[in-house]
């Protein structure tokens, strides 16, 4: 019987906490990549175009500043209002037609799918075992079936696990993205 636990130990061990950590770092990581990307939008060549003539017309109206020329400039900008609505338009018709929710739910499938794969994979058994010390006023909360009488460490459990690492990574990444802009 002790062998066989053994053997069991052998075949969970590749995936260690860390491993369990890094794999949640990744999905958030994907998820925010995914959202960096939907807000940016496509941009046509027909857009930067619009773009640039709608900046063009506002420069030429402030440009146009005396007391004569006010009709010229009035003209100028409410050319610059229509392109503006008119970009709008064609950036609604983009989104309409763009694919995002569709990615969207395939990532939060496979995502809901990995977790349900990790919940099954540790159900069983704890994800790791840390000593009393460092859990020391919160370790019943992570803790999978109390501690292990043998070593005194606590069994951490795969949904606080989940939980936990989730929180960090989330963290780590805000940090990472104010440092480093995307």
């Amino acid at each position: 019987m002790a062998e066989m636990d053994e053997t069991l130990d052998k075949l969970r061990r590749p995936l260690s906490p860390l491993a369990v950590f890094l794999i949640v770092l990744a999905l958030h990581l994907l998820d925010i990549l995914f959202e960096k990307l939907k807000q940016r939008g496509s941009t046509s060549g027909e857009e930067i175009e619009l773009r640039q003539e709608i900046k063009d017309l506002l420069k030429e109206a402030s440009s146009l500043s005396t007391p004569s020329t006010f009709a010229q400039s009035a003209k100028l900008r409410r050319m610059a209002t229509a392109k503006e609505k008119e970009l709008k338009k064609k950036q609604e018709e983009d989104s309409s037609e763009s694919k995002w929710p569709l990615y969207t739910k395939i990532f939060l499938a496979s995502k809901t799918l990995l977790y349900a794969g990790l919940c099954w994979y540790f159900w069983t058994t704890p994800v790791a075992a840390v000593p009393q010390h460092l859990l020391h006023p919160f370790g019943w909360i992570l803790s999978w079936r109390g501690k292990d009488t043998s070593t005194g460490n606590y069994m951490v459990g795969i949904m606080p696990w989940l939980l936990l690492t989730s929180r960090v990574s989330n963290y780590l990444l805000q940090r990472l993205l104010n440092i480093i802009p995307f």
